[in-house]
């Protein structure tokens, strides 16, 4: 950590070049005494990544950046706000505590928490931070947090874990190909524990993590303007026979749809052609797999047994997704006949891609019509011209 950087002058500098060529000031000669080039570069980078992410970061003066790269791997400020309601009790250690932003809101909810990070310079940054931003009750430990667990007596109310994955390729993955190795310490955690929160990537399969994990009580699926950035385990002492799955969806309110996993899903199926409301789910509600649960809970019927899409005659805002107001239904070999299409492109269940059907058809783009290209138990491939009228 150079504290050269805290400096006015370089901060200064890093305010007025927000906005300008990392790359560019990286190769160039720096013309503060005690910074090089790339570190001003990375400290702009850095910051800059964070305006949305980690607003309470961005805005605070004189909060020390780390590398790029542990800004992008780092949860956002509204997933970690999110997580801060699921401890228990009055104490909690982050094993992989990082730069400390899950870490930062965990001190808001408990009276005490232990911050483990085994990378010494970036302990330092997060503890320095926490002295800007106010946190007062954490204890900071440059050690690995399993190791830490192992020699103390010290027992938690919760603990928290964020594996990393170990040089997997492509989507699949295993908990066993993360580290720390949750499945294999999943013991220790609960035998220090009353409640363990293991936050894992968005594409790990819920159904091969149940099996890979014992004790899972819940397993929350976070999405934030419609893409999943997290899965939250919990995991407690005990048998769960039944596991509960909870799809919450962070937009400009939180909403959230929940189910037993072995909670019976009867299929239900329009009779007729959808005529007034269409309804798109979120994100973390097609993560859930629930999709015929989904109809039932917001008395919607399914277009088609493949096609994850919803219909209704009424509105019902408490919805996580998308709503839109179905203006006409064209069939394929009307829609060739069409000039001048406009709208955005959605594709479920279809059989080409959006690309190809804005070129194909020539369609332009519109702010608030949507052509929606899916397939109905009634008549097959059709296009929904839509307006929408509720956002994610």
């Amino acid at each position: 950590m150079n504290y050269h950087i805290l400096k006015a002058e370089a901060q200064d500098f890093i305010t007025k070049h927000l906005n300008d060529d990392v790359h560019k000031i990286a190769l160039s000669k720096s013309s503060i005494s005690g910074i090089n080039a790339k570190e001003l570069a990375n400290q702009i980078a850095a910051k800059k990544k964070s305006q949305r992410k980690l607003p309470t970061w961005f805005n605070t003066p004189l909060v020390y950046f780390p590398n790029v790269l542990s800004i992008e791997q780092t949860s956002s400020e509204v997933t970690a706000a999110y997580k801060a309601k699921l401890t228990v009790g009055s104490t909690l250690i982050d094993v992989t505590a990082g730069f400390g932003v899950d870490s930062y809101y965990f001190s808001k909810t408990m009276k005490s928490t232990v911050h483990c990070e085994i990378n010494e310079e970036l302990l330092q940054i997060a503890a320095y931070n926490a002295g800007i931003l106010g946190q007062k009750n954490t204890e900071f430990e440059n050690i690995d947090g399993l190791t830490f667990l192992r020699e103390n007596d010290t027992h938690f109310d919760t603990i928290y874990i964020d594996p990393v994955r170990r040089g997997a390729t492509g989507k699949v993955f295993m908990l066993r190909d993360c580290s720390p190795n949750v499945v294999d310490n999943a013991d220790l955690l609960l035998e220090k524990s009353n409640r363990v929160i293991v936050k894992t990537a968005p594409m790990l399969d819920i159904t091969a993590g149940l099996n890979e994990l014992k004790n899972v009580s819940e397993v929350h699926i976070v999405s934030v303007r419609n893409e999943v950035k997290e899965l939250l385990w919990i995991l407690e002492k005990g048998n769960h026979p039944s596991v509960k799955i909870i799809a919450v969806t962070i937009n400009d309110q939180l909403k959230t749809f929940s189910f037993d996993k072995d909670e019976e899903q009867e299929l239900i199926l329009l009779d007729s052609e959808p005529n007034k409301f269409l309804y798109e789910p979120d994100a973390a509600l097609l993560k859930s797999g629930a999709f015929n649960l989904i109809a039932k809970r917001y008395g919607l019927k399914k277009l088609h047994s493949q096609t994850q899409l919803y219909a209704s005659d009424v509105i019902n805002p408490v919805f996580p997704g998308r709503i839109f107001q179905i203006n006409r239904i064209i069939s394929p070999g009307e829609l060739k006949k069409e000039r001048q299409l406009f709208g955005n492109v959605i594709v479920r269940n279809y059989r080409d891609t959006p690309e190809n059907l804005i070129k194909k058809y020539k369609i332009k783009s519109d702010d608030k019509r949507f052509l929606i290209f899916t397939e109905t138990k009634q008549s097959g491939f059709v296009i929904l011209e839509a307006d929408i009228i509720q956002h994610y």
